[in-house]
């Protein structure tokens, strides 16, 4: 039990209420997002991109650098930076769209989560600004290259080269809940005095446009040091600042810019900008607005650094800046204190900033997620609908956000993912369980779910269909916050249950076509890992039987089983919910080797391993017999139970016997349900005995799915001798790629085919440990294949958990192993302490590839490394 200030700060502040009301809940990138796109074709990456982000006034949100704001997002600060060569404000960072990278979009730019508290009382982050002119030009033009070639990074500029850049580092601190400082701490990296502009911002979201509800806001010169705000929403703040300009204009979009139309406002959103850069008379002559800033110069010497300080409180203060040191120093300490208990003693000093710093981004990337699905097709009550050709998620007119929620990444995917945020619950329940319980409780809301029962996947398409996992996350977060507090959290675990049966209920309806117990559901967000886009299957195959779709279905039954017997044992209605999901799982598990008229089993003898079956017109069956995670996703399947749980459920163990009398078939399928360990437990699982040996041999063979780094997602016997699918005259072709995809499909932001992925990385490891949990020493297995070494499954587990944290440790050329090997500046002094979480994995070198801030599941490194020191 962690005991400290900040903890007891958690427990005062659920819901994002009091000290949670602020954080850095701005988004890094609105712009090129479906929310913001009003085009009539569904063109959202063009309709509005960066260079007309500072033009426009966002519907839905806003987007800034390290921004901070409150829980409704009326009100935001954030720094802006110039460095007199830019022909823009540094205001949000800048990135390639999905058409113009080569490996789909990408931010370029270079900037670290370093620290945050749960309650965000104390934040950090590191901005590194070029003292150049910004390469945004020939990142535009060196990016025109084939999917064959590396991306080309803003590293590669050597815009960096000679230290001549600033770190920028943002810190904020809470002096109480609704005080908030920022300092701004500027250092001169170069060998040269460099010039640098901070222009520390305040504006109000536009909430009033479209809102008659709501009256304007303003904020106005209360003093040469001081902003005023008023706003019917939020009352009165004072936005304190050191000597310099105030400006002012309307976060109101520039017409004459985006339109080639009068504007209806003097000073519009891009005024400050046009003000600073471009000497125009683009500010408002009164001092007054809906944005403020303050215009701080400064010559900083080589090596030296410059702190600016700002301050946003609901008291006025005759001294803004007495105790602000002060204050920081104690937030800092305080949040020192709070991870120090969360770490176990015997980590390194390696160890202990891992785990900081994936949890700095974990805590950064949540954000203020606003989208009214009917407002947005239909607009405005009395204004004309918006022209659209393409009625994006026409489906989900009752989905209404407005919630804090943990983005993947706030720049690359700036909205949540639905199986995403189940990961990024199973780590928050380390630091904040009650924010973990807060986002899977919310997206099973009647305002989020749909009232058929499915969970809403992303905002690209909210019917896309992504893997169960969500009630996996109930449970381990249950099971896991009543480890660390000794409290069971009923309401919680009853609530996402009642709400879990509609969502399986669904599944069971629109995803088992033939009412067989095998299931389909597309891509199942591994996205290329098929021979052809499993979503729109070729001509004459009507459906494709899914090894994965089928595994995570008997996963989810047996999650359910799990929290049915957990509720059971204070209401014994619970026990009918066992039942049925018990023989769910019996069902599942037999119709895996029994499909179609010739009987097929998804499981083939011949080659060990799991295969996806295609059905064609006629009603026969093949397997498609590809080696990638779809065969190894079974062994999630896996559930170890205590007798005890069991002794006190008389109507439970009726059926039970009930059924074992009348379908033993069905008990053969899976494990011995009569046989206990020696400790009492149970093992509920599809892959057991010689199908888990056989299994191990392929998932622990260096020259199939075991790299250096973790698993692979395709196996590597791929790579010389592609499989190839001769169906109909044509070739179908699935070759193993470590690195980023060649091929377009999915835009061409699609990896499955090599790479390393944390999360089914994590999912594989946490099994295993179920599984040694009933069989202990039992059963030993080589690792790797073929080595001769022989280990238990916990130690296997340990093994490979050293492997993927090997990603993180530094090799031989003095940078963390993520980094490319071309990079050497990743060595060097500025540049070498801090981490990047990168959303996959290079299959042979460990490389970090994708969005390079996906801290929501990467940040299951902290899961990794403390269950490691369980052991």
């Amino acid at each position: 039990m962690i005991d400290c200030i900040e903890y007891t700060r958690l427990l005062h502040s659920a819901n994002n209420k009091n000290w949670k009301k602020w954080g850095p809940y701005i988004s890094d990138r609105q712009w090129g997002t479906v929310r913001e796109d009003f085009s009539p074709a569904g063109d959202a990456w063009n309709y509005i991109n960066h260079d007309l982000a500072r033009s426009y006034a966002y519907r839905w949100g806003e987007d800034a650098i390290a921004g901070f704001c409150d829980t409704e997002q009326v009100l935001c600060i954030a720094p802006v930076f110039w460095n007199e060569k830019d022909p823009i404000l540094k205001s949000r960072l800048f990135g390639l769209t999905n058409n113009e990278g080569n490996h789909g979009e990408d931010v370029k730019e270079l900037y670290f989560h370093l620290d945050s508290s749960p309650t965000h009382s104390y934040c950090k982050f590191l901005y590194k600004y070029p003292q150049a002119a910004f390469p945004y030009n020939e990142l535009l033009e060196q990016n025109k290259r084939s999917r064959l070639s590396p991306e080309f990074e803003i590293t590669d500029t050597g815009i960096f080269d000679d230290n001549r850049y600033f770190d920028c580092y943002i810190e904020y601190a809470k002096a109480d809940m609704n005080d908030i400082l920022m300092k701004i701490t500027v250092h001169n990296r170069g060998p040269e005095e460099a010039a640098v502009h901070v222009l520390p911002h305040i504006w109000f979201r536009n909430f009033w446009r479209h809102n008659p509800r709501f009256t304007k806001p303003e904020m106005f010169s209360a003093a040469e040091n001081c902003i005023q705000t008023s706003s019917s929403r939020n009352g009165e703040f004072y936005f304190y600042h050191e000597p310099g300009e105030q400006l002012f204009c309307d976060n109101e979009t520039n017409n004459e810019r985006m339109y080639n139309r009068p504007n209806e406002f003097s000073c519009v959103k891009d005024g400050i900008n046009n003000y600073v850069i471009h000497k125009s008379k683009t500010i408002s002559a009164e001092k007054h607005g809906t944005i403020g800033a303050v215009w701080l110069k400064e010559k900083i010497k080589p090596g030296a650094s410059k702190t600016f300080r700002v301050r946003l409180s609901k008291t006025a203060h005759n001294d803004p800046f007495e105790g602000f040191d002060r204050v920081f120093m104690t937030r800092k300490a305080e949040t020192d204190e709070y991870y120090r208990q969360l770490e176990p003693r015997k980590f390194s000093s390696a160890d202990k900033k891992l785990l900081r710093s994936a949890a700095a981004g974990l805590m950064w990337t949540k954000q203020f997620y606003y989208l009214d699905v009917f407002k947005w097709l239909f607009g405005e009550p009395g204004d004309n609908p918006p022209y659209r050709h393409y009625r994006r998620n026409y489906d989900w007119q009752h989905l209404t956000c407005r919630n804090i929620i943990s983005m993947p990444d706030k720049w690359e995917y700036p909205w949540f993912a639905a199986w995403d945020l189940a990961f990024h619950a199973a780590t928050f329940v380390h630091i904040d369980p009650g924010f973990a319980k807060h986002q899977l409780q919310l997206i099973l809301r009647e305002y989020y779910m749909h009232p058929n029962g499915q969970i809403p996947a992303y905002e690209w398409n909210f019917s896309d269909v992504n893997p169960p996992v969500h009630a996996w996350a109930v449970w381990h977060v249950y099971e896991t916050d009543k480890k660390k507090s000794g409290n069971p959290d009923w309401d919680f675990l009853e609530r996402a249950f009642q709400k879990l049966l509609m969502n399986f209920t669904w599944w069971v309806n629109q995803k088992d076509a033939n009412g067989t117990d095998i299931f389909e559901g597309g891509f199942l967000g591994l996205d290329n890992i098929g021979v052809f886009d499993r979503n729109y299957m070729p001509p004459g195959i009507t459906k494709l039987q899914q090894a994965d779709a089928t595994s995570w279905m008997a996963m989810y039954a047996l999650n359910m089983l799990r929290m049915s017997l957990e509720l059971a044992q204070h209401n014994k209605a619970y026990e009918e919910s066992a039942a049925k999901f018990f023989r769910h799982f019996l069902n599942i598990g037999w119709a895996m080797h029994h499909i179609g008229r010739r009987d097929i089993s998804l499981w083939d003898e011949e080659d060990a391993f799991y295969y996806d079956a295609i059905q064609f017109g006629n009603g026969s069956s093949q397997r498609l017999k590809i080696r990638s995670l779809v065969g190894i996703i079974p062994l999630f399947a896996v559930e170890i139970i205590h007798a005890d749980v069991f002794k006190n459920l008389r109507e439970f163990n009726n059926r039970l016997q009930t059924i074992k009398l009348t379908r033993p078939d069905l008990t053969r399928i899976i494990s011995n349900i009569d046989k206990k360990n020696e400790d009492g437990n149970y093992l509920f699982a599809i892959m057991i005995d010689d199908r888990l040996e056989h299994l191990l041999k392929r998932l622990l063979d260096e020259a199939e799915f075991l790299s250096g780094y973790g698993i692979r997602s395709l196996s590597k016997c791929y790579q010389e001798n592609p499989y190839i699918f001769d169906y109909n005259g044509n070739n179908y072709v699935i070759q193993y790629e470590p690195g980023e995809s060649s091929s377009d499909m999915f835009g061409g932001n699609s990896n499955w085919r090599g790479p390393i992925w944390l999360p089914l990385n994590y999912l594989i490891i946490h099994s295993l440990r179920k599984y040694y949990e009933y069989y202990g020493d039992k059963y030993k297995f080589e690792f790797p294949a073929g080595s001769g070494n022989k280990l238990n499954l916990k130690q296997i587990a340990n093994q490979l958990t050293k492997r993927i944290l090997k990603i993180f440790e530094r090799n031989n050329a003095g940078m963390f192993q993520y980094h490319p090997a071309n990079q050497s500046c990743w060595s060097k002094e500025y540049f070498k302490e801090h981490h990047f979480f990168y959303e996959f994995f290079h299959g042979d070198t460990g490389q970090g590839l994708g969005a390079s801030h996906q801290t929501g599941w990467t940040a299951l490194v902290i899961n990794l490394l403390l269950e490691m020191d369980e052991d």
